[in-house]
């Protein structure tokens, strides 16, 4: 059986990966976020969150609007509900979620589903027969 890795590292290694060569491996954009965290107080409040319901039950499932956090390898197995403007969407967060944001992963937009032309929609669908 193929175990999972992310970018050679890994289940077992990426909890206990170190933040900076954290910081050397994801994309320059999540990078200067999570450099930047003393500009933005609610995300690093967030994050600070996150590891103290790891600590307490990391059985709990963590509902936020914070789409934007970047997803941290101490975060692998936890469960969040992410908003996507109308629900909650449960998310479990695994060894491929890293590095990505929680917003990647909770779309605020679906597919439109259209059925046939209602009654008095067009005067040709008087003689449609309805089903």
């Amino acid at each position: 059986m193929k175990k999972d890795s992310w970018k050679g590292i890994d289940e077992e290694h990426i909890a206990s990966l170190p933040y900076d060569e954290f910081l050397k491996k994801i994309h320059s954009r999540e990078r200067r976020t999570l450099l930047r965290l003393k500009f933005n107080p609610r995300l690093k409040i967030f994050i600070e969150e996150v590891r103290k319901v790891k600590r307490t039950n990391p059985k709990k499932i963590i509902k936020t609007h914070i789409r934007e956090a970047v997803i941290l390898p101490e975060w692998v197995g936890l469960t969040f509900g992410i908003h996507n403007g109308k629900e909650f969407k449960r998310i479990e967060i695994t060894i491929n979620k890293v590095g990505r944001r929680l917003g990647d992963f909770s779309h605020t937009t679906s597919r439109v589903l259209h059925s046939g032309p209602g009654v008095g929609a067009t005067r040709g669908s008087k003689f449609v027969p309805l089903k």
